[in-house]
């Protein structure tokens, strides 16, 4: 399985558009993301890289699997 980038939360708000997400809206530092198929993610928006962890679980959350993360990159 290929390694998990570190990204900042701007970079995976842009690949969670790509995979057709859209910002339903904000709460506090948080962007609240629906999918047309009625996925639904929650991305902390801090400028700091975030923890690998809550990159796996956002990418399960939208069914995104780390070895399709690259064409999303």
């Amino acid at each position: 399985m290929p390694k998990l980038p570190v990204l900042k939360s701007k970079r995976l708000l842009k690949i969670l558009q790509k995979a057709g997400f859209k910002i339903d809206h904000t709460t506090g530092s948080h962007y609240i993301l629906y999918h047309p198929n009625g996925k639904r993610v929650t991305l902390p928006y801090h400028l700091k890289d975030l923890p690998k962890g809550t990159i796996q679980t956002i990418l399960k959350s939208a069914g995104i699997e780390r070895k399709n993360l690259d064409k999303y990159l």
